[in-house]
């Protein structure tokens, strides 16, 4: 029986880079940095305190079109607009405001390759 979602992966050009985004804007938590293979490190984060992981990977020349799209999924918080001020004073770059619907509430940003993410009401 599948229990829950191990990791989820987020491509990314510049490792380094996207570290330090996620970590020091975003506020994850650094788990397991160390060598993959002779291109690229095995980068896995924790966040809050869900059991779900976050990994940092940098894909092969062939599927470099992978950096810089939506994920598919979303990112949970107690409170969109408060996490909104505090991830944008941090130098978040927000492309959707917070949005409130009937289901809840909402906004987009991205990080430093691209990457679109939710971050969505629980």
């Amino acid at each position: 029986m599948i229990t829950h979602v191990k990791f989820v992966s987020i491509p990314t050009a510049d490792q380094e880079r996207a570290l330090n985004f996620w970590t020091e804007q975003v506020g994850f938590t650094l788990l397991t940095d160390q060598p993959f293979d002779e291109a690229q490190r095995w980068i896995e984060l924790s966040l809050g305190d869900s059991s779900t992981r976050v990994v940092l990977f940098k894909p092969s020349t062939a599927d470099q079109d992978l950096v810089g799209r939506f994920f598919y999924g979303a990112l949970a918080c107690d409170d969109v607009e408060a996490t909104h001020r505090q991830l944008a004073a941090r130098g978040v770059e927000f492309t959707a405001p917070p949005t409130h619907e009937a289901w809840g509430s909402f906004a987009k940003f991205k990080d430093p390759d691209g990457n679109e993410f939710v971050l969505s009401s629980r």
